[in-house]
């Protein structure tokens, strides 16, 4: 039995004994009001009035005390069956979690496979002048050396006074004059083709870190430049983009999850316009935080639409263009940094996706 059983059967036997105590004490008071002439019919008639009373509240509090311990065993099964459905939930909320986290990476690859033929195109570029560049400096040594071995064969035999006319005729014949003066430029132009091809691996490299689980400080303005020249491929052929930027301190955040949040606007963007547009980056201060907008002049996000857009899966893109995952899975990142977006669209006019996150995170940042 349980304790709250067991008090309430305490309470039934008080009950019944302080009953009993009252039926004494009326039959004590008839049989002095009564005296030895009473009637011995009246106190037991009287005495058996309260006794029955006695049993049917006895039978009263024992139904109670049925239904009260019926409720009890009701209130142990509903406590066991809230147990098991919130351990359910537990599970149901890990396995989401790791379905997000699956999701996420799907999206990073899906986002790396799509940008890397314009990333190869992009490396290929300088790669090409680079080799080019070699090429004709390779021409060109070998006319210097030809120059010096030339002079020096000459040179070693002729008397004083000699007249080096060959070796000014082998000089204007390979341009020696502009020889000296491209040949530096030649390198620095392959010096920035090396540039240019180190900074968009390591560009690369930065956004497949995209589920680095480490909060740290990073600067906003810097990911968003990073992210920019990953996906320049996919945006230079149909949009001229601008930048404005503001000064902004550094945020905590994890800058490789944000970077992926700036790679899908952008990308929604550039599919948002037919032919030739533009798209403006612009990043801003706020009293607690920052923020970043892309805006597009593409043709626009219809009304019965923008309630869906960070939907899973929705997508109104052409089969095969989107997976439908890429606002869903910004705004989740979003959330996780406390932060939120706005949507500013019009139909034919173009769309404007408004970040905002804070400086700090309000809580200690999920793991």
């Amino acid at each position: 039995m349980s304790d709250a059983a067991a008090g309430r059967e305490q309470a039934l036997q008080a009950e019944i004994a302080r009953l009993g105590k009252i039926i004494a004490a009326l039959v004590a008071r008839a049989e002095r009001e009564m005296g030895p002439q009473g009637s011995q019919f009246g106190m037991f008639q009287t005495a058996s009035l309260l006794e029955e009373k006695v049993r049917a509240r006895t039978r009263e509090l024992q139904r109670v005390l049925a239904e009260n311990e019926k409720i009890a065993r009701d209130l142990q099964r509903l406590n066991k069956a809230l147990q098991r459905e919130h351990e359910e939930q537990r599970d149901l909320i890990e396995r989401l979690e790791q379905a997000q986290n699956q999701l996420l990476q799907s999206e990073k690859m899906a986002s790396i496979g799509q940008l890397a033929a314009g990333v190869a195109h992009e490396i290929n570029n300088p790669v090409g002048f680079v080799n080019s560049n070699l090429g004709t400096l390779e021409r060109y040594l070998g006319d210097l050396f030809a120059i010096l071995d030339a002079y020096d064969a000459v040179a070693g035999r002729a008397p004083d006074g000699w007249d080096f006319g060959a070796v000014a005729r082998l000089k204007e014949h390979a341009d020696y004059a502009f020889l000296r003066k491209d040949a530096p430029a030649l390198l620095a132009e392959t010096r920035e083709g090396v540039t240019r091809v180190r900074k968009i691996v390591q560009d690369l490299k930065d956004f497949s870190h995209v589920d680095e689980a480490e909060w740290q400080l990073a600067d906003l303005n810097a990911g968003i430049d990073s992210t920019l020249n990953v996906v320049w491929n996919e945006l230079k052929y149909k949009a001229e983009v601008t930048r404005d930027y503001a000064e902004l301190p550094k945020i905590e955040c994890l800058p490789f999850q944000l970077n992926q949040v700036v790679l899908n606007l952008l990308v929604n963007a550039v599919h948002a316009i037919e032919t030739r547009g533009t798209i403006a980056v612009r990043t801003g201060r706020e009293e607690d935080g920052v923020w970043l907008e892309v805006a597009d002049n593409g043709h626009g996000i219809p009304p019965e639409n923008r309630t869906r857009i960070f939907e899973p899966f929705f997508t109104t893109k052409p089969v095969g263009k989107g997976t439908g995952l890429g606002l869903s899975l910004s705004y989740s990142i979003v959330q996780r940094h406390h932060g939120h977006i706005e949507l500013d669209s019009e139909v034919g006019r173009g769309t404007r996706f408004r970040v905002h996150l804070p400086l700090r995170q309000p809580v200690p940042p999920p793991a």
